[in-house]
């Protein structure tokens, strides 16, 4: 991002504007040029594009927009969106939190706001801009098919406050009409439970293979263990098995919705 925010400014300085200047020409402020230069802030693809008309790159600043599509990603992030976009189907319970694919920005801001010891502003708003971009991979045709169980305490927590959960919920249940995406709700109240080791992630990959994807707390791994992939399939069969139908939950989620 430094060499990136290094190019922009050669190329700004070159044409004889000041950031100020550059900043009005790009429809953007003086204080985003300058964290962009810096390497502090990640430049939207409209940012680049815009750069390039105005200083005249020829396409060379446009022409970043994917490595800078990648540095937008934390390490850990990075690895996981690549495996989701080579997965034709992704199944998961989430226990704390709105599932990551399905969350509006406003909540996974407030998600991320949460976090100890705090995010600097800058980090978060990258780490808010990539779990977004994550959820681009809903664009591609065909789409793959995403399963989610939801804990019930998930869906009640009011991350953001109401009115940001409500506006969550009320997100889910318009992608829960949607053909490739199945939610469903594990009720606090279910007498048996097959997912209480915690949350858990399974990708089928386009090559036929499934691999499994855990975090908790400080840790984020890739299972690829046929054994241990095959405990987390068994489990994962159990709990969608154990759980409200998707009919049942999105019925749920209204209810809920209605309460907040």
């Amino acid at each position: 991002m430094k060499a990136v925010g290094r190019q922009i400014k050669l190329w700004r300085e070159a044409a004889g504007l000041r950031q100020a200047e550059f900043g009005a020409a790009i429809r953007y402020s003086e204080e985003m040029v300058s964290s962009v230069e810096r390497g502090r802030r990640v430049p939207k693809p409209e940012f680049l594009d815009a750069a390039d008309e105005v200083l005249g790159a020829g396409g060379k600043i446009a022409a970043m927009k994917g490595d800078v599509a990648e540095a937008r990603y934390p390490k850990k992030v990075r690895d996981l969106a690549k495996l989701e976009a080579e997965s034709v189907e992704l199944g998961s319970y989430v226990n704390t939190v709105v599932h990551g694919l399905l969350q509006t920005e406003e909540y996974a801001r407030a998600l991320f706001g949460l976090r100890r010891p705090a995010y600097e502003e800058d980090e978060l708003e990258r780490l808010v801009a990539a779990r977004m971009a994550r959820q681009s991979l809903f664009e591609r045709r065909p789409a793959p098919l995403l399963t989610v169980v939801q804990e019930e305490a998930a869906l009640r927590r009011p991350v953001g406050g109401k009115m940001v959960l409500r506006r969550q919920l009320e997100h889910l249940l318009e992608f829960g009409k949607l053909r490739h995406v199945e939610i469903q709700v594990m009720p606090t109240n279910a007498e048996e439970h097959a997912g209480l080791a915690g949350s858990l992630q399974l990708l089928k990959l386009k090559d036929g293979s499934t691999l499994g994807h855990d975090e908790v707390q400080l840790t984020s791994r890739v299972i690829s263990d046929p054994r241990e992939v095959q405990i987390l399939e068994m489990r994962y069969g159990m709990i969608r098995a154990q759980a409200l139908t998707p009919r049942e939950s999105l019925a749920f989620i209204e209810k809920v919705r209605d309460e907040t």
